[in-house]
């Protein structure tokens, strides 16, 4: 049980939480932007090899992460038997938020390191919620594996340096603080201020998480992959090696001895700093033939060293990181001709799993920003009705589409307007701006209607209906 410790306590709890984690984010964060391991090389190794090494850099980890994080946009919110999640001031706060494209980040670094922050908070503009690093913020939790409110949660806005001392911010079920450390490790070194209310009941700070086990650990796509990027970057290195050194056949000779460098007055051989002769360059190139006069001397050539067990190599394992990830192979070796539709779509199953997985998880958490939003600005709070919608993600015509949900409304005799959502492509302000012309519409068709029965001697133009369901449910 955490209790409910004082401020100062609960900081200097959370700065020994970033920094017993710093070292792990560091390390994932250094594969994303491509610093990785040195492959092995001999000891001392020359500049050339060590250039090779940063040659032999291929960073898959940006791949990994951004293939799932472009399926998963919020569209809208289904608030249950409330009004549309247009004309709540829930979505205002979305809006307001710039969500729309501020939700990248959020689900970037919740499948890059394992987890991620928001906060939702009022502002002299209304309330809005942010993104918070994972590198910087964390939280505390009875129960990490089954709690969505944390107990507390810290976000580090500027690191201890030069002898200035870090600033961060802390929230708790009530209040928010302005914190300032010399040292994550030093409790002594902490400063809370006094505290002010954020107007939520409960800590603002919400998590989003891409993988999380009972014991409350979380972990991201990453991490995991860090073993199998290495192999990688080993198998390539050595491919450079040898198509380095060993990549064209290698000439030789025996018997003969090079033309030596001479001083053009004594004809004398020119000897170096060790009292050596210096050999004169051959010119030696495609064109050039190689003859000796001395018949005791022979030539040879070694055979190249083939490259494509290399290549093969890079390929499998390649594949095994396909597998691992589940991502699909097309998206990592570009190998994606003379694929039937049939194979395409088995190929992307894995992947929709591992997005609907992430949808379930992140759902959750924007369910209950959004029931922040909702109580900061004067709502009720225990709205658990709230449902996301997320974007359709998949890739199919117009033409199809029509057909299919033609088909639902008149088989399953499912209303029409309920499939609105479903159009490919349709955003929440055109269904917003659908349903005001379909109330408009029905607006109209009801008073010809009255007119009608009022007078059924006159005749009465009645607008032409949008669809059999003209008449308002």
């Amino acid at each position: 049980m955490i209790g409910d410790p004082s401020p100062r306590r609960l900081a200097a709890q959370l700065l020994l939480i970033l920094d017993r984690d710093a070292d792990r984010l560091e390390r994932i964060d250094n594969y994303m932007q491509g610093r990785h391991d040195d492959p092995y090389m001999p000891e001392n190794s020359d500049d050339e090899y060590k250039l090779l090494a940063k040659r032999a850099i291929s960073n898959w980890m940006p791949l990994l992460v951004k293939t799932p994080t472009q399926a998963l946009y919020v569209d809208s919110f289904r608030h249950g038997d409330k009004a549309p999640s247009g004309k709540s001031p829930s979505w205002k706060h979305w809006q307001r938020s710039r969500l729309t494209a501020r939700q990248i980040p959020v689900h970037r670094g919740a499948l890059t390191y394992g987890h991620s922050f928001t906060v939702t908070e009022k502002t002299p503009r209304g309330v809005k919620t942010r993104g918070l690093s994972a590198m910087r913020t964390a939280a505390l939790f009875e129960d990490p594996a089954n709690d969505e409110t944390p107990h507390a949660a810290l976000t580090v806005t500027r690191k201890p340096a030069d002898g200035s001392p870090g600033k961060a911010t802390l929230w708790d079920g009530t209040h928010e603080y302005a914190v300032a450390f010399s040292s994550y490790t030093d409790p002594k070194s902490i400063r809370v201020e006094k505290g002010m209310r954020h107007g939520a009941s409960e800590c603002p700070v919400t998590r989003f998480v891409a993988y999380v086990d009972l014991e409350g650990r979380t972990v991201g796509v990453v991490e995991p992959m860090i073993p199998v990027q290495n192999r990688i970057g080993q198998t390539i290195f050595d491919l450079l090696v040898a198509q380095t050194y060993g990549s064209t056949k290698a000439r030789w000779a025996t018997g003969m001895a090079p033309p030596l460098k001479r001083d053009p007055e004594t004809g004398e051989p020119i000897l170096n700093e060790d009292g050596n002769p210096i050999p004169l360059p051959m010119n030696y190139n495609a064109k050039r033939f190689l003859f000796a006069e001395d018949e005791t001397t022979k030539f040879g050539s070694f055979d190249e060293t083939p490259l494509d067990g290399f290549i093969s190599s890079v390929d499998m394992s390649i594949r095994h990181l396909s597998a691992i990830s589940q991502t699909p192979p097309h998206h990592l070796l570009g190998q994606i001709a003379n694929l039937s539709a049939e194979a395409l779509l088995a190929a992307e199953t894995a992947l929709s799993r591992m997005v609907e997985e992430f949808r379930t998880s992140f759902g959750e958490s924007w369910e209950r920003v959004d029931r922040l939003a909702a109580e900061l600005n004067n709502e009720s709070l225990d709205d658990y009705e709230v449902e996301v919608i997320w974007r359709d993600m998949e890739l199919k015509s117009l033409a199809q589409s029509a057909d299919g949900l033609g088909k639902l409304a008149e088989l399953l005799g499912i209303p029409k307007r309920g499939l609105w959502a479903r159009v490919p492509g349709a955003r929440q302000s055109e269904l917003d701006e659908w349903e005001r012309l379909y109330e408009e519409e029905n607006a109209d068709l009801a008073i010809s209607q009255a007119l009608r029965r009022s007078s059924p001697d006159r005749a009465v133009d009645i607008p032409a209906t949008p669809d059999a369901e003209a008449t308002p449910s």
